[in-house]
């Protein structure tokens, strides 16, 4: 069984910054880490994904530049540093994780996915 623990969410001004974590725990395997967020009314829409070694790194293109993923396989861990946030990244983020060496940017592609923490920026 493989769950997904979010957290690191909460209120920001905009500007601000946060850095969210995805604890991932059962038999991971090698496997691709994947950020996705639901804004109010919104669909689901990736954010940025990376594969098992770092190597290889995706990222939506509103939020190129001012986020960055990174990954501690020792800690079975998976980071979102939030920079320069804006009201229009308030959503729940969530952390997904695929069973395979790939980076995937489509919800399909994940197998596992985390109960999601909320973002919130204020203007």
């Amino acid at each position: 069984q493989v769950q997904l623990v979010e957290s690191g969410g909460g209120l920001v001004q905009a500007g601000g910054s946060l850095r969210l974590s995805c604890a991932f725990s059962g038999r991971t395997f090698s496997n691709c880490m994947g950020w996705f967020r639901q804004g109010p009314g919104k669909e689901r829409e990736f954010v940025a994904a990376i594969n098992w070694s770092g190597g290889r790194i995706h990222y939506a293109d509103s939020v190129k530049g001012r986020f960055t993923i990174s990954r501690d396989n020792a800690k079975k861990t998976v980071y979102l540093q939030m920079n320069g946030l804006q009201p229009e990244d308030t959503a729940v983020y969530y952390c997904a994780l695929a069973v395979s060496t790939v980076v995937g940017t489509s919800e399909g592609w994940y197998d596992y996915w985390g109960q999601g923490t909320q973002v919130t920026v204020s203007s």
